[in-house]
């Protein structure tokens, strides 16, 4: 079994629920109705495609498969902060929803950018991303892929994804013009 079983389910009553199996069998889920339901879906989808194409061992579905729940990643954060060690997945995301709202592609000097501005704000010091205009290129296109599959789901049925967390963390090449803080 895969660290994490992704299921989105689009149901017929327009909401959708993602569902997230660990290897151990316990489960997190979360139901998402009115327009959540239909902007989550292809942001769960962005985190995949981010955090598989970057090999995040500890961005969104890495601590899923680590035990943390859904309710764990806001008010009143049962489990305390995001641990330092945390991969920006969910920053390159929120960039990527950002892009798509938007209809231009941004450059990777644009996500460091907006990184280097969101650290600063708040008085975080942090390491360079590494994230190249090539891995933005892979992301949208596997992103693109994922969503043309949940679109092709008839309601009442289900996406399912397999996620695997990689062993060790990838070394990101930094590129100069990509450093941040």
């Amino acid at each position: 079994m895969p660290a994490l079983k992704i299921r989105i389910k689009k149901n017929r009553d327009g909401t959708a629920v993602l569902t997230c199996v660990r290897e151990d069998g316990t489960t997190a889920w979360q139901r998402q109705e009115g327009p959540r339901a239909a902007f989550f879906p292809l942001h769960d989808l962005t985190h995949f495609a981010v955090e598989t194409i970057l090999e995040h061992r500890r961005g969104f579905y890495g601590l899923v498969a680590e035990g943390w729940d859904f309710a764990d990643f806001g008010t009143p954060w049962p489990r305390g902060p995001l641990p330092a060690d945390a991969d920006p997945s969910e920053l390159i995301v929120g960039f990527l929803d950002a892009e798509r709202a938007s209809g231009i592609a941004w450059s990777a000097q644009d996500l460091a950018e907006k990184a280097a501005g969101y650290f600063a704000n708040q008085g975080i010091s942090a390491p360079p991303l590494g994230v190249t205009d090539a891995d933005l290129a892979r992301i949208r296109e596997m992103r693109a892929e994922l969503f043309e599959r949940w679109a092709s789901v008839p309601a009442g049925e289900t996406l399912e994804l397999n996620f695997e967390v990689p062993a060790t963390p990838h070394p990101r090449p930094v590129d100069a013009k990509n450093e941040v803080g």
